[in-house]
Formats: structure tokens, C-alpha cells, sequence
């Protein structure tokens, strides 16, 4: 494989998430929503049961901006289609391995990109105790955002329409983002409802976020050791990857999108 011909997959990545301004704007209102108003609220509600949760909330909303700045490297995809561009990439010295792998790379990196200043911000609020686990923490967000941009390649490959991408994207947003830990504790998930904090064990987003956590130090929020937690996220990774060149070549077959 060749890495120049990957690089310039990443680059052509990179140079066009540019483009969404109006969708980079309306993330970052998010989050600064999320955080100061949302945020502060709820931990005023909650502050009884969950004396940090402010703190916590935090970084999950971090990892949610991530995940689905990440998910939008399949709109990318569908766009291109639309335009013949699918077509034209697939007709370049590159191959559909080389293609897969680099925009996946190239989808989580943009997204890591992005929430570079507001990770500052919540470095700043959350504060750091130990820089080497929050190494391994941010090394292990890394694996999940190309995880995260392999999964988007892989359901726009697979569903190739954009208003059915578009639902499926929702249903999932509703879905994986709160059947995890990036907004409610495990232990009080147990309590409401144990089917529910049995699904979130096994969800990426909630490796994620705790990592995220224990790198910075909130107690309590690990339920896993962090070697566990950084191999789910590589196993979330590899398989997306592998199976997005997979539907590449078999689906693809001809180059055609349709």
C-alpha cells in the first residue's frame, strides 16, 4: 500500500470538510449550548445524586460532537455520487483498499481536527491529573473517530441513498449516543433500567467517553480497565475498515455507484 497515494486520500479529506462552514458554526453553538446551559442545569438538578456530573457531562458531550462530526464523511459520499465524482475517484491510480482506509483516516482526523479548541476548552474545565493517561485517552479517541468515519463509508455504501442514509443516521444518532455513557452513569443506568446499561457495555461511545474520563481524571466513571477499553476501540476500528473495503469491492463491483 502506498502511503503517498493515501496521503493525498486524507489530504483531498481534509481540504474538503472546509467547505461546511455553516455546519461547523451550528456544531460549535451546540456544544457551547450543551456545555454552558444544558450542562449547568442539570448538574444543579442532579448534583445530590452526582456531585460531578457536570464534569462528566462534559466530556461526554466531547465525545458526541466527535462522533458525529465523524458521521458526516458519509454525506461526502453521497454528494460526490450525485456529481460523477464517486465514479471519477474510483478510475485513479489508487486502490479501493488504498481508497477505504484513507477516508476513514482522513474522516476521523478532520472530526478530531474540529474539536481541537473545544477539547482545550474541556482540558481547561476538567482539568488534567495524569498527562499520561490523558495520552492514552486522546491516542484511544483517535481509533474511535476513523472507527466512527469507517462505520459512515460502510452504511452509505451499503444503503447508496441519501434520504435513507439520512433516517438511518438519525435513528443510530438516537440510538448509540444515549445506549451509552456519554450522558448517563452506568450505575445509574443499572438501576433504572439493567437492559439498557447491559447494552452500553458493549457500546463504543462508551469506551470512549470513559476513557475520555479516566484520562482526565474524574473518578468513579472506569468499569473496565483501560487495556480493555483501548482494544474495543481498535477492534471497533479494524472491523469497520475491513469491513468498508469488503462492500467496496463487492458491491462496487465495475465502478459504478448505482
Amino acid at each position: 500500500m502506498g502511503l503517498r497515494k493515501l496521503w493525498l486520500v486524507i489530504e483531498r479529506d481534509l481540504r474538503m470538510f472546509i467547505q461546511y462552514k455553516f455546519m461547523l458554526i451550528m456544531r460549535g453553538i451546540w456544544f457551547t449550548s450543551q456545555v454552558a446551559l444544558f450542562g449547568l442545569v442539570v448538574n444543579r438538578m442532579v448534583q445530590e445524586a452526582v456531585p460531578d456530573y457536570f464534569h462528566y457531562y462534559v466530556a461526554g458531550v466531547t465525545i458526541i460532537t466527535l462522533y458525529s462530526t465523524a458521521m458526516f464523511i458519509g454525506y461526502d459520499i453521497f454528494e460526490e455520487a450525485e456529481h460523477g465524482v464517486f465514479e471519477y475517484l474510483l478510475t485513479l491510480p489508487v486502490s479501493r483498499r488504498e481508497l477505504v482506509l484513507g477516508r476513514s483516516i482522513g474522516g476521523g482526523l478532520r472530526s478530531f481536527i474540529y474539536i481541537g479548541p473545544l477539547l482545550v476548552v474541556v482540558l481547561f474545565i476538567l482539568g488534567v491529573l495524569n498527562p499520561l493517561y490523558l495520552l492514552v485517552a486522546v491516542a484511544s479517541l483517535f481509533l474511535f473517530a476513523f472507527g466512527v468515519s469507517g462505520m459512515s463509508i460502510t452504511i452509505a455504501v451499503v444503503m447508496k441513498s441519501g434520504d435513507k442514509y439520512d433516517i438511518l443516521i438519525g435513528v443510530l444518532d438516537a440510538l448509540i449516543v444515549r445506549l451509552s455513557t456519554t450522558m448517563y452513569p452506568t450505575l445509574y443506568m443499572q438501576r433504572a433500567t439493567p437492559a439498557y446499561a447491559a447494552i452500553a457495555n458493549f457500546n463504543p461511545l462508551t469506551y470512549a467517553s470513559d476513557l475520555f474520563r479516566w484520562g482526565t481524571g474524574i473518578e468513579g466513571t472506569l468499569q473496565f480497565s483501560p487495556l480493555v477499553g483501548v482494544l474495543a476501540l481498535f477492534t471497533f476500528f479494524f472491523s469497520f475498515t475491513f469491513i468498508g473495503v469488503v462492500f467496496y469491492e463487492r458491491r462496487l463491483e465495475g465502478g459504478s455507484w448505482q
